[in-house]
């Protein structure tokens, strides 16, 4: 019997986007997907509704893969595949696996030889790297900071000595609430001349990318909304 496969499908990073951040051949291969693995099954539903390529959604398979799950809970689910049918991971938002869960469905398909399909959709990581005019060549994603102070400022000047030595750019987000606290910790603990990007509502109507020397951003009048954020560096 011939296996399924495992598709990899992007989801929008600002809403109302999806002509803009989706080729036809994503949305040609949704309408032949009838199972999907997914963060929020609620949320999941909506976004596929929004796309209007008059699916019923009543008819659609989900289950859940966050960042909690294990192999073992979505095991059952993913094995479908190994009787011919496709599955589908759609994270919340950007690219499944990446700074996102499904990372642990897509090397289950490799060990079972099932072939993974990704598809082309908004990184909000690599298109805030694109704008900042940092150092694309040599860049690391960091994922979150450390919450508590003291330790994101012990965080923020490691990073800053690694980007120093070895040219690399520093990338990472927060969650929307915390982002002026972060965002005072690297105005105070950088090294003036470092080159400091803040990028957020990437695709959205209050799209905002700039780069500066941590030097002249103190000069700057900047209110950093409570919107998707990112936050790069290169000392």
């Amino acid at each position: 019997m011939q296996k399924g496969k495992l598709h990899l499908i992007p989801n929008l990073i600002a809403a109302d986007t999806a002509t803009k951040a989706f080729p036809p051949h994503n949305l040609e291969a949704i309408r032949h997907i009838s199972h999907y693995l997914v963060e929020d099954i609620r949320t999941a539903r909506r976004f596929l509704s929004g796309l209007d390529l008059g699916l019923n959604i009543r008819d659609l398979v989900f289950d859940k893969l966050d960042k909690q799950s294990k192999i073992q809970e979505v095991l059952p689910f993913l094995e479908i595949i190994l009787q011919g049918d496709d599955i589908a991971v759609i994270s919340e938002s950007g690219c499944p696996g990446v700074a996102d869960p499904g990372n642990i469905a897509v090397k289950w398909a490799h060990q079972e030889g099932i072939r993974v399909v990704p598809y082309v959709g908004p990184s909000s990581i690599l298109m805030a790297l694109m704008a900042s005019g940092l150092n694309g060549q040599n860049f690391c994603f960091r994922g979150y900071l450390p919450v508590k102070e003291a330790e994101r400022i012990t965080k923020i000047k490691e990073l800053e000595k690694q980007s120093l030595k070895q040219h690399q750019t520093q990338v990472f987000i927060e969650t929307p609430y915390r982002n002026t606290s972060l965002w005072k910790s690297l105005l105070s603990h950088l090294l003036p001349n470092t080159q400091l990007c803040v990028a957020y509502d990437l695709m959205g109507e209050a799209e905002f990318v700039r780069t500066l020397r941590v030097a002249d951003w103190k000069n700057q009048v900047f209110q950093l909304d409570k919107l998707p954020a990112l936050f790069l560096f290169q000392a």
